[in-house]
């Protein structure tokens, strides 16, 4: 199974990709925006301006310095990761409607971070995240081709997926089952996704801008195994070895997404699904685009988690959940149709 190419409409030229770079760029400014100047304390725009520019030194200003611009970061970095890694697993998988959860990259970097906090260890739940994605796609790996001696096939790895991934769920339960009563509640709310505590962007931000660039590199090798894995074969393309790469730099974006913000829904499916169907399926087009339409959810939601039911706040999975069911559900008819 292969992704369709796109008719000769949604081909990229130069100024298309300008123009729908540039819109999703004003949105991404626009949403920002919006969660720096809403919330329980509202603050202009002018307000806002100084306090970034270092002039303001009032009670605003720290509000929007120290408490909005974080959070509001973190979110942009987290759903521009999410949907980067969606992108790329649903190419890797030939499957538009795959998302960064199918091979059990969430549940092992969720596993991971849980593991670190459990034995009191949080300082080091980042990188116990990224240990416990990569473990989960070296494991489906090692699974999908056990007793197989051709490459990787794309429906192996989607079926093995499915089922590590319901052993990465058994063994969250079991960790939420051994952790204390006073640790159960923030450990749920975090795992349905939940951007309160994010006080730090620079490392989300950062590993966006790597896994983009690494990414970015490959989309060539990403549009021909778009095509089929014989296709690119047949035109020099080292499928295990690019696929591998892939899977682990979705793996790497998954685990600072779910590090940041825990497992937010939905980001990494609908956005880049949505956006093929709007711009095609070059991947030197999609993945920028993705990064900035999942950046710009994200940032969406999490101004209304925080604000819609003020002072309560909510998690943000629950509002990507809320939207992302019935525009799945959309985008599923869209295609049988």
């Amino acid at each position: 199974m292969s992704i369709p190419a796109p008719p000769p409409s949604l081909i990229a030229t130069p100024a298309r990709v300008a123009a729908i770079l540039a819109i999703l760029t004003a949105a991404a400014l626009a949403v920002l925006a919006a969660a720096l100047t809403t919330g329980s304390v509202a603050v202009d725009l002018p307000t806002v301006w100084r306090a970034l520019g270092g002039d303001a030194q009032d009670a605003n200003a720290a509000i929007v310095r120290d408490l909005r611009l974080p959070r509001a970061l973190a979110a942009f970095a987290t759903g521009g990761l999410l949907a980067v890694a969606g992108a790329l697993m649903q190419v890797l998988l030939r499957n538009p409607l795959a998302d960064p959860y199918v091979l059990g990259l969430s549940g092992g970097a969720a596993a991971g971070s849980l593991t670190a906090m459990l034995a009191g260890l949080a300082a080091l739940a980042a990188p116990a995240a990224f240990a416990g994605a990569f473990a989960s796609t070296l494991l489906v790996f090692a699974l999908a081709r056990a007793g197989e001696r051709t490459p990787w096939t794309a429906s192996r790895l989607l079926l093995t997926g499915v089922v590590v991934a319901a052993g990465w769920g058994a063994l969250i339960s079991l960790l939420l089952t051994l952790a204390a009563d006073a640790q159960v509640k923030g450990m749920l709310f975090w795992l349905i996704g939940d951007l309160s505590g994010a006080t730090r962007a620079a490392p989300a931000l950062g590993t966006l801008a790597f896994v983009l660039v690494v990414a970015l590199a490959l989309a060539r090798d990403l549009n021909v195994l778009a095509r089929g894995e014989d296709t690119a074969a047949a035109l020099g393309v080292a499928v295990p070895r690019v696929t591998l790469a892939l899977h682990a730099l979705a793996a790497l974006a998954t685990a600072a997404a779910v590090t940041t913000a825990g497992s937010v829904g939905f980001v990494g499916l609908i956005v880049p699904h949505a956006l093929r169907l709007a711009v095609g399926n070059d991947q030197r087009l999609l993945l920028p685009a993705s990064a900035l339409g999942g950046g710009a959810l994200l940032v969406l939601a999490d101004t209304l988690a925080r604000t819609i039911a003020a002072p309560l706040q909510l998690p943000v999975g629950v509002i990507t959940a809320l939207v992302g069911v019935p525009v799945f559900l959309w985008l599923l008819s869209r295609g049988r149709g």
